[in-house]
């Protein structure tokens, strides 16, 4: 059996939090676990929700990384 090592291309990562800065303390970590893998952000979509069970907003996003 062989190993290959191919570069990955892109990469799609989903991240939800209800504290607007513990979502942005997440983005910043993925972004630099990422750039180690030679990946950068090519998109970043964002979406609020309001969870009616816990009575909170709940932040989500979705980073769309791409090889350099």
């Amino acid at each position: 059996m062989g190993i290959i090592l191919d570069n990955m291309q892109d990469k799609v990562e989903c991240l939800q939090s209800y504290d607007f800065r513990e979502l942005e303390r997440l983005i910043e970590e993925r972004m630099e676990i990422n750039k180690a893998l030679m990946l950068r952000v090519k998109n970043v979509q964002h979406q609020v929700t309001f969870d009616p069970v816990r009575n909170k907003m709940m932040y989500s996003v979705v980073l769309h990384f791409t090889g350099q």
